[in-house]
C-alpha cells in the first residue's frame, strides 16, 4: 500500500513539474480557447468489446463536432496489455481496424497532461462508469489534485477549467438528484426489456460492483427497472459485493424463473462477460444456472453499444459544463 501511494506521489510530481516547467522557464504558454473531453473508462482487452467504447466516443464527438475527444483507460493492467500488443503483428493481423488511439492508450493523467501541453487550458473529464464507485472516486481524487495546482501568475496556470462529469446512474449530492438518473438508464434500458419478453424469459444482469465500496445502487436500481417495467422479471447481480450471484440465484429459484437472457450491466463486453458471466468454465453464472435447470440466453454486447445509454454520457457533459460555464459549442 505504501508502495502504492509513493509511486502515486511521485506521478502526481512529476505531473505538476511537467505543467508548470513553461512558467518556471518564463516562456509563453500555447493558449487554445477551445476545450477538450477525455472520455475515461475502465477499458478491455478484448477487440470484439472496443466496439462499446468507439460508439460512446463517436457519439460524443457527433454531439460537440467542434471540441477534441479522447479516450483514456483508468485500468492500469488494461493498458499495459495494449502497449505490450505495439509490436505484435500477428494479433494485428487478426484483429484489423483498431484505432491507433486504443493501441496507445494512456491513463487520465497522461491524457490531461497531453491535452494541457497542446494548449487546451479548458478540459471535461467524463467518466463512462456506471456508478460513483471506487474508479471513480479515484479519478475525481486526480482531477481535484491537479486543480490545486497555483502558479506565482495566473497565466501560467495549467487549467483554466478542469471539471468531472459523474457516472451513469449519477452520485452524491444535491445538484443532481441521482434517482432521476437511474430513472433515465432504466429508459435508456427498454431494448433489453424486449428482448427478455420476446423470449418469455426473465431479464438478469450481472454488473461489476465492488469490494471496498457499496454495491448497494444495483439493489435499488433494480428496483427502479422493475417499476419502469412492472410486466417484466428483473433481476441483477453482481461480480463483486451485493447483490451477489447466490442472491440472484436464489429470488430466481423462488419466484420459479426456468429461462432468462443474461447480459452484461458493464460499458463493454469484455473479460467478465466472455468468462465470468457467459463462459463455459463450471464456475460461470451461465453454467451454474444451467445446473440449477434454467435455459441460459447471453448476450455478449456492452451498454457502450446501447445508443440510448451512451447518450447518458452527453447528457452529463452538458450538465458539467453548463454549471462551470464552459461552451462547448464553439467550432
Amino acid at each position: 500500500m505504501f508502495r502504492r501511494i509513493s509511486v502515486a506521489l511521485i506521478t502526481v510530481a512529476l505531473f505538476t513539474w511537467a505543467l508548470t516547467a513553461p512558467a518556471i522557464a518564463g516562456e509563453k504558454k500555447p493558449v487554445k480557447a477551445h476545450p477538450a473531453i477525455v472520455l475515461a473508462g475502465f477499458g478491455t482487452t478484448y477487440p470484439s468489446a472496443l466496439e462499446s467504447i468507439l460508439n460512446i466516443q463517436e457519439r460524443v464527438q457527433k454531439a460537440f463536432p467542434g471540441v477534441k475527444v479522447k479516450m483514456a483507460f483508468t485500468s492500469n493492467i488494461i493498458r499495459r496489455i495494449w502497449h505490450k500488443r505495439q509490436g505484435d503483428e500477428k494479433f494485428f493481423a487478426e484483429n484489423k481496424n483498431i484505432p491507433e488511439e486504443i493501441v496507445y492508450v494512456k491513463g487520465p493523467l497522461a491524457t490531461i497532461a497531453d491535452l494541457q501541453d497542446s494548449g487546451y487550458r479548458t478540459i471535461v473529464v467524463q467518466p463512462t462508469h456506471i456508478y460513483a464507485g471506487e474508479e471513480y472516486t479515484d479519478l475525481c481524487a486526480y482531477i481535484h489534485g491537479l486543480n490545486q495546482i497555483k502558479t506565482v501568475k495566473k497565466k501560467f496556470m495549467p487549467f483554466d477549467k478542469l471539471v468531472v462529469g459523474r457516472p451513469a446512474l449519477g452520485k452524491w449530492g444535491v445538484e443532481y438528484d441521482y434517482h432521476a438518473d437511474m430513472e433515465t438508464a432504466a429508459r435508456a434500458l427498454s431494448g433489453d426489456v424486449d428482448l427478455a419478453m420476446k423470449n418469455d424469459a426473465a431479464l438478469v444482469y450481472m454488473g461489476h460492483g465492488n469490494e471496498f465500496y457499496s454495491t448497494g445502487i444495483y439493489a435499488e436500481f433494480q428496483q427502479v427497472m422493475r417499476h419502469t417495467y412492472p410486466d417484466a422479471k428483473i433481476f441483477i447481480g453482481t461480480v463483486e459485493g451485493y447483490p451477489s450471484f447466490d442472491n440472484v440465484a436464489a429470488a430466481l429459484s423462488h419466484s420459479g424463473i426456468k429461462k432468462i437472457v443474461l447480459k452484461p450491466m458493464m460499458i463493454v463486453a469484455g473479460d467478465h462477460a466472455n468468462n465470468d458471466m457467459a463462459g463455459d468454465d463450471a464456475d460461470s453464472w451461465k453454467r451454474r444456472l444451467v445446473r440449477a435447470g434454467i435455459e441460459v440466453l447471453p448476450v455478449l454486447k456492452g451498454l457502450g453499444s446501447n445508443d440510448a445509454f451512451a447518450g447518458i454520457f452527453i447528457d452529463h457533459i452538458k450538465n458539467v459544463a453548463h454549471d462551470a460555464g464552459i461552451d462547448l459549442s464553439a467550432e
